[in-house]
């Protein structure tokens, strides 16, 4: 499999597991289709064409100057100039790695994160929560995101894996999208009652467990293990986090506890004033579980798969 065969892949995988399911994913392509259509042909050249195929304005090939194919990657959480460098350090002593993958964006999938954010409202309306309610909620949101990424630097793990000749590519909402369904799955099936159930779920997974070795596991943020769950909701897709506004929402929905990667002070604050129960699964372990999950078809079969940067093992 070659660098964009493998990097169509995960797109696929991802697609397969989003939220707003196959139909919902190719009416946003479409609604893309018919901007670029209407746009004058000496604009065209600002539109980015790659989104006419790729819902994930997060996730890229970055670097790929021949589309080689591909046996063996360096994974990780974070990528950066660092991991590039191991990798080129690595195929000096003999190591042979074909390409790098990151999780979180890199590139011009970073400033693209925010294109990935709307995808919470359909999250959102899954739980109850109207529509245009969440579209709105997520607003203001949303640009705040954007300020907050505009002034990084975003390319330079991408200029240096151009001058070293590094493969690299980044997976961020095709992994998200499959940890989130996988975990919620696990839920809806098992039906928890209390919080500390929850979490007992949470470590039956090797990703959790040694997260949980790590002193960076699954923790109860509000609440208390023997409150009652109620309907657990796992958020761990859409970028980053939502609007911290959506607990009055969740609570007008009927969730009980929230199961999320990480989470904010200010949303702490809001989840109990609208008596949510909140367990932060941890965001190393959860990044690994959707990363694990959208390679897993592919790792001991066609892909070796060398893990750094945060990346945990594999489900078992």
């Amino acid at each position: 499999m070659k660098v964009s065969e493998l990097f169509k892949y995960a797109i696929e995988r991802g697609i397969d597991n989003d939220p707003r399911g196959r139909d919902g994913v190719d009416a946003i392509l479409g609604d893309r289709k018919k901007e670029f259509d209407a746009l004058p042909k000496e604009k065209r050249w600002e539109f980015d064409e790659e989104r006419l195929w790729n819902p994930y304005d997060d996730s890229r090939v970055l670097n790929n100057p021949d589309d080689i194919e591909v046996n063996r990657v360096l994974m990780g959480v974070n990528i950066d100039s660092a991991e590039i460098l191991l990798a080129d350090r690595l195929n000096e002593k003999g190591k042979a790695i074909d390409l790098v993958i990151g999780h979180h964006p890199r590139g011009i999938g970073q400033p693209g994160l925010p294109g990935v954010m709307d995808v919470q409202a359909d999250f959102y309306a899954e739980w109850g929560v109207p529509i245009n309610v969440g579209e709105q909620l997520m607003e203001p949101r949303i640009a705040e995101v954007q300020r907050a990424i505009m002034p990084l630097n975003h390319n330079q793990a991408v200029d240096t894996a151009k001058l070293l000749g590094v493969h690299f590519m980044c997976t961020h909402s095709p992994a998200d999208v499959m940890v989130q369904k996988f975990v919620q799955d696990v839920f809806t099936e098992k039906e928890p009652r209390k919080v500390k159930d929850v979490m007992s779920l949470l470590k039956e997974y090797p990703e959790y467990r040694q997260g949980t070795m790590l002193k960076n596991g699954p923790r109860v943020i509000v609440g208390k293990p023997d409150n009652r769950a109620g309907k657990v909701c796992v958020k761990m897709s859409g970028g980053t986090g939502g609007a911290k506004t959506l607990y009055e929402a969740f609570e007008s929905a009927g969730v009980g506890t929230v199961v999320a990667m990480h989470i904010k002070e200010d949303h702490i604050e809001l989840a109990k004033k609208h008596h949510i129960n909140v367990i932060v699964a941890g965001h190393m372990a959860s990044d690994s579980v959707g990363m694990n999950l959208l390679y897993k078809e592919l790792e001991g079969n066609d892909l070796e798969i060398v893990r750094c940067s945060g990346l945990i093992g594999p489900l078992e």
